[in-house]
């Protein structure tokens, strides 16, 4: 019996009552101690925002994770032991020898929402978050887009100058996708679970990278597919360039449309008080710091209080620190202000090093 007969089996379909039912929204997302403070950041957006009840399965990739949400508690969560998960599921676990561990989280993206949709008929809609994501308003507007639709999917909506991103990471992006209990969104599961299980690796190959590449053909593939179109859903450093932001005291709008949702790719947290926003490559600005950066750096920390989770350290030389602000990398936490200005001036010096280095290759092309 394969995976969508077993749904159907366990699972009746219900009747469908609009784009969420009384259940209010049903979340699943998976992290291990890693990203255990942006999962729990996560959460208490969620808690901020929905304007609706809603329910939070974790998968735990480890003990830590999972002893240490459930010390906590919280209400609307609901964990899921990597042991519990993988139990009987025999093509799963012959994955993780031959993979990564991330390559086997990803591997574990499809297999998730399946698994929360054979265990809980009550769901009828079931929306796959990263755990780096943070809400700013209620998603409300996500599920009115997908209405009556079988599949969500999201575009990266690169900016022109991270464009060649989508030849290796997909027209679409992993973060936010939500499944209906129905032919097609069952369908479109049991398909994606099978290519991960066969090929699920962080690289190129044949047209695929992780469990992403797979996505760019579904509105193709599957009946059902609603591609998100809310500019205030899926801001992020791929994409924020090409964006009007307002900021206006705790709200931010995003061309128009108020900002849903944040994806935090690339933060790196390198010790209590210093944080790197983005992997090198991408550029923000002094406003995407201080009404994204810094208040998301505080609310990790504030998490990481909380659960009791000690913070990360790592040692570094004054020289090598310094060198990070000034390069644009890194960003101090404590000193908002501090921080802030040299930011700025590592702007200007690098404007200086770039304008010098133009004016130097002129010259030299030039025998002067």
């Amino acid at each position: 019996m394969n995976t969508e007969s077993a749904i159907r089996n366990t699972c009746p379909t219900p009747q469908v009552l609009g784009p969420q039912s009384e259940i209010g929204y049903s979340f699943c997302t998976y992290f291990d101690r890693n990203y255990l403070t942006r999962g729990l950041a996560l959460y208490h957006s969620l808690v901020r925002y929905c304007q609706k009840p809603f329910t939070l399965w974790v998968l735990c990739f480890d003990n830590e994770t999972y002893d240490v949400l459930a010390r906590l508690d919280l209400p609307g969560v609901r964990l899921i032991s990597q042991q519990e998960f993988e139990a009987g599921d025999e093509a799963l676990v012959r994955t993780k020898d031959e993979r990564s561990r991330v390559e086997y989280y990803w591997t574990c993206t499809p297999s998730l929402p399946l698994y929360i949709l054979r265990h809980h008929p009550q769901v009828e809609i079931v929306t796959y978050l990263d755990a780096d994501l943070y809400f700013y308003s209620d998603p409300q507007p996500i599920y009115d887009e997908l209405s009556a639709g079988s599949i969500l999917i999201i575009e990266h909506r690169y900016a022109p100058e991270h464009a060649h991103h989508a030849a290796t990471s997909g027209v679409y992006n992993v973060g936010v996708m939500a499944f209906r209990r129905d032919e097609h969104g069952l369908a479109c599961l049991e398909w994606w679970r099978e290519r991960c299980l066969e090929w699920c690796y962080m690289r190129m190959e044949d047209g695929k990278f992780g469990d992403q590449k797979y996505l760019d053909d579904w509105p193709e593939r599957f009946p059902g597919v609603v591609v998100l179109k809310h500019k205030g859903a899926g801001l992020a450093p791929w994409n924020v360039s090409r964006y009007r932001l307002a900021f206006a005291d705790s709200t931010v709008s995003v061309d128009g449309q108020p900002l849903i949702f944040y994806h935090f790719h690339g933060y790196k947290l390198i010790s209590g008080n210093i944080f790197e926003p983005v992997w090198y490559g991408y550029r923000i600005t002094l406003d995407q710091i201080r009404c994204f950066y810094l208040p998301y750096s505080r609310a990790l920390r504030s998490a990481g209080l909380l659960a009791h989770i000690p913070g990360t350290h790592i040692s570094w030389a004054t020289r090598s620190i310094l060198r990070g602000l000034l390069d644009q990398r890194l960003l101090l936490l404590e000193s908002e202000w501090l921080s802030l200005a040299v930011w700025r001036l590592g702007g200007i010096l690098t404007s200086f090093k770039s304008l010098y280095t133009t004016t130097r290759t002129r010259k030299l092309n030039h025998g002067i």
